[in-house]
């Protein structure tokens, strides 16, 4: 088992560094996105710090514990889409019959697919998590370390939500507006803490909306150093993760070629 994961972590490292490279063909355009995403990020941790400064505690959350929910989120989020970009367009590449290409390549069609764009923005993302992380919360090595792996679960949810979501264009036609509101949804409950939500839309933040594979059980993790609260949040990515798979490769059945003529280098 540990020779294909290998063998596919070297594919995505290899990915990311071409698409690295095509993105920083047009160095300036990258850096202005990445610059920008922060900037975005800094507003909303800037509004809560100042919501904190008003009422030092919500429902138990301090502002340290907002800002470690915004890291995780914005730290998983980026690197999703910095590894797997093309998870965002999965529905308008279903709905113009622009997979054909995708499936002349060896291995299972999925990774080659996800692996086969990056979103510049992403960076900031990833880059303004780990940033805000280690200089407002100091993380000691254990924390640093459990963070680090729960940023890597929190993508692997948000990578299997985003197929789940853009592979709906399978079942419903042209579907890529109610993916993003999905997708939007899905992002908004990720950034708020858990103590807001109660009774049935807290199921749904473990069901339909899965935002608390993303951030609401990481967060517990980090502030009480709990295996079993980390085991859960991973076991939750995996699990959305293993849904969305199985559901893009159902609906595979369904897609029709748009019969476009395609070259990759």
């Amino acid at each position: 088992m540990l020779q294909p994961l290998v063998s596919y972590l070297n594919l995505a490292a290899a990915y990311v560094r071409l698409n690295l490279k095509a993105h920083l063909e047009y160095r300036g355009a990258f850096i202005t996105q990445v610059v920008a995403m922060v900037l975005n990020n800094v507003v909303w941790v800037t509004f809560w710090a100042l919501f904190f400064q008003r009422f030092p505690v919500l429902r138990g959350w301090t502002v340290q514990d907002v800002i470690t929910l915004w890291a995780l989120a914005a730290a998983g989020f980026g690197l999703a889409h910095a590894v797997c970009g093309n998870a965002l367009r999965l529905s308008s590449l279903i709905v113009r019959g622009q997979l054909d290409v995708w499936m002349l390549y060896p291995r299972t069609l999925l990774s080659h697919l996800l692996l086969g764009q990056m979103s510049a923005t992403a960076w900031g993302d990833l880059l303004f998590g780990y940033g805000v992380y280690l200089f407002f919360v100091k993380p000691d090595l254990i924390h640093l370390l459990m963070f680090i792996a729960l940023t890597i679960s929190s993508a692997g949810a948000y990578v299997g939500f985003n197929v789940l979501a853009g592979s709906l264009s399978f079942y419903l036609g042209n579907s890529e507006g109610l993916a993003q509101q999905w997708r939007n949804a899905m992002l908004t409950f990720s950034t708020y803490p858990a103590t807001l939500f109660e009774g049935w839309v807290k199921l749904l933040l473990y069901t339909l909306i899965p935002a608390g594979f993303v951030a609401y059980l990481p967060i517990e993790a980090l502030r009480e150093l709990s295996i079993v609260h980390t085991l859960l949040a991973v076991a939750g990515a995996i699990a959305v993760l293993l849904v969305g798979t199985v559901v893009f490769y159902h609906g595979l059945r369904r897609y029709a070629s748009g019969n476009l003529m395609d070259m990759r280098g």
